[in-house]
């Protein structure tokens, strides 16, 4: 394994929600970018604005 690799390990270790939340994140985004369609991002605005009044 090479340094940058256990370098990534032990930090995804140490900063388990941030991982997460920035995987989770990569996630969405490309599911939008890529295979969405019509429909899911109709339903996707819907919830975005939801949670913007939340916030």
């Amino acid at each position: 394994m090479s340094k940058q690799t256990e370098a990534n390990k032990k930090w995804q270790e140490q900063n388990r929600e941030r991982a997460r939340y920035l995987r989770n994140r990569s996630t969405a985004r490309n599911f939008v970018k890529k295979q969405a369609t019509e429909e899911d991002i109709v339903e996707l605005q819907n919830l975005l604005n939801d949670r913007k009044k939340e916030l």
